[in-house]
């Protein structure tokens, strides 16, 4: 039996273990975190030296000779426009584009090195890597390729360095380039076995993303779209091809009709020029420079230019879906998209800078939220109310949404192969209350207010009433769309309603019916701009970012404090980063509010 002098000492001695235990506890943690703050540091100086080390390294054996070759690998997959993600070092066409042109007026650089893509790619970033290459051929310098074969079916991996000095390729590929094709996915039948009931609202019969719910396959006007685009890019792909390679289209065609064959015989057919490894077509393009030095493109520091006094163009930058708010800034997030807030602001900082003469801004976009797209147009309306010149580059993409923010500008330029157009609005509802019935589950809806309250719910379907008032909203909303159309390009509306009705255009197309003003990539978008201006074509501008872009370290600096220098090495890490695992850990949830009018080209992949 324990007295209470036993129990109160036992109590004393228990209140000390847990004391002590909490003091080794506290100890350990302090000791772990003495560590930490010692050794990281001195791991991070220690790699941030040896990253110094390399790279000066890799200077010095730069500058070991004048002459360079830039070296570019076509099999990386590239974006449209630079995103600042951790997650995320694919190079950009348009940093690219602008890498060339600083090279091509550097004495030292000689020539391009390139290393094609064997499947395919999208036909802007062929069309705008031909025309570098014309450019810096044109410069005086020289462009040689190496392709381990055109083994995919797509003519636009080919139609990329088809305007080469010389095209190499390796004996044991093939040149399989012979076409294009597309492939539309249709869920209507799919829908019918599960019982879910898609009701869409669509205009006009063109407007065919609504047709993969709704459809089991092609209406006529979707399959008389598609076709008509995918002809009209492989015959601009085709056409310029063969100017490439000094043969007639008819000749060109016959020879690709007859792939797969093999690269012995693309060289006898004058589609390639050489044999050799990749090694082979290196030493090659190295003794055209003088046993120069080869640079990756990436690494390549073009000389500095004084611009200070030259006229200040904007740069905006658009790619991806259009969405409401400002989107996520983070450099953990690999989410892209064109955000109305931050897009529309960009525009209105620079319309109010008394430097900026105009803005260039490059739109790559299916469309997304008419809302979003509005108010991105609005901007840009202000813009010009401010005597600021607007000029659009289309990229691959610049449909439905796309298509109504460039609708204002003063002057807008597509690649021959963009795509454009779809002038049209959807909205609509998959419905799943049968489907839930199958597995058991229910879902019960009650509400208050007037008749439209709970109408895009998806356990019940549109009322008569329901559906005449959504189909009206659609209707006004595809109103205001084709008059800011007619409006912005000067164009009779009876015009404007002919031409719409969801239709998607290529560039070529498009510049046919008055919907672009000029064919021309990212340099003949700046040309114009200069033009507007008031410059000659030689005469320099500065391009300058809006918003100004950060950097992966400098939000890292933001968000955290961190030294720029530390985090330049963390990015480098990616090896503790760039699973799967951490992906979902770090990267933030986008929330976005989308209106209930679509403004969205569903576009099918070309190959």
């Amino acid at each position: 039996m324990f007295t209470t002098e036993a129990l109160e000492a036992a109590y004393c001695i228990e209140q000390e273990e847990s004391l002590m235990k909490q003091f080794l506890i506290t100890v350990a943690g302090v000791m772990v975190g003495l560590f930490l703050m010692i050794v990281i540091p001195v791991f991070l100086l220690i790699m941030a030296g040896i990253s110094a080390s390399m790279s000066h390294s890799t200077q010095n054996k730069s500058s070991q000779s004048d002459a360079q070759v830039l070296r570019i690998d076509l099999r990386v997959p590239m974006s449209d426009q630079e995103e600042v993600s951790i997650f995320d070092e694919s190079p950009s066409l348009i940093s690219l584009v602008e890498t060339l042109m600083a090279a091509r007026e550097d004495e030292n650089v000689k020539g391009l090195f390139i290393r094609a893509n064997p499947y395919g790619m999208q036909p802007v970033h062929a069309e705008q890597i031909r025309t570098e290459i014309q450019n810096f051929r044109d410069a005086g310098k020289f462009v040689v390729v190496h392709a381990q074969g055109f083994e995919g079916t797509s003519v636009l991996s080919y139609l990329s360095v088809s305007a080469a000095d010389e095209v190499w390729m390796q004996g044991t590929s093939s040149f399989v380039a012979t076409g294009l094709a597309t492939e539309t996915s249709f869920y209507g039948g799919l829908f019918e076995k599960i019982k879910a009931k898609p009701e869409f609202e669509q205009f006009y019969e063109y407007k065919g993303a609504a047709n993969a719910y709704t459809q089991k396959t092609f209406t006529d006007a979707h399959r008389e779209s598609t076709l008509s685009m995918v002809t009209s890019i492989f015959d601009s792909a085709m056409d310029q091809i063969a100017i490439d390679r000094g043969m007639s289209r008819s000749a060109l065609q016959a020879l690709t009709d007859m792939a797969p064959m093999s690269a012995e015989n693309a060289v006898e057919a004058g589609l390639a020029d050489k044999l050799g490894q990749v090694i082979d077509a290196r030493e090659s393009a190295l003794a055209r420079a003088g046993d120069g030095a080869m640079v990756e493109i990436a690494d390549y520091e073009p000389p500095q230019t004084k611009a200070d006094k030259a006229p200040m163009v904007a740069l905006i930058e658009g790619e991806g879906a259009i969405m409401l708010g400002e989107g996520d800034s983070s450099p953990f997030s690999d989410e892209g998209g064109i955000f109305s807030d931050k897009m529309a602001q960009a525009i209105l900082d620079a319309a109010d800078n008394e430097d900026v003469k105009a803005l260039l801004i490059r739109v790559n976009s299916p469309g997304g939220s008419a809302v979003a797209s509005d108010q991105i147009w609005d901007a840009i309306e202000r813009a010009k109310e401010n005597d600021k010149k607007i000029i659009i580059s289309m990229g691959q993409l610049a449909a439905s949404g796309g298509y109504y923010i460039s609708a204002g500008a003063d002057s807008i330029l597509a690649y021959p192969t963009t795509i454009t157009g779809s002038i049209g609005v959807l909205g609509g509802k998959i419905v799943l209350d049968d489907t839930f019935d199958v597995i058991g589950y229910n879902v019960e809806q009650l509400k208050i207010g007037g008749d439209y309250a709970g109408a895009y719910s998806a356990v019940s379907s549109f009322s008569e009433s329901q559906r005449a008032a959504f189909r009206a909203n659609m209707a006004l909303t595809y109103e205001d769309f084709t008059s800011k159309v007619a409006a912005g390009r000067g164009l009779p509306m009876e015009q404007v309603l002919e031409i719409a009705k969801g239709r998607v255009w290529t560039g070529e197309q498009a510049l046919a019916i008055g919907l672009v003003d000029e064919l021309g990539g990212y340099e003949a978008a700046i040309a114009k701009t200069k033009a507007l201006i008031g410059l000659e074509s030689d005469q320099k501008i500065k391009l300058v970012r809006f918003p100004a872009p950060q950097s992966a370290f400098e939000q890292f600096y933001e968000m955290f404090g961190m030294s720029t220098e530390a985090a330049s090495v963390m990015s480098k890490m990616q090896v503790l980063t760039n699973s799967e695992q951490a992906k979902a850990l770090l990267k933030a949830q986008q929330i976005s509010e989308h209106g209930i009018a679509e403004l969205e080209a569903t576009i099918p992949t070309i190959h």
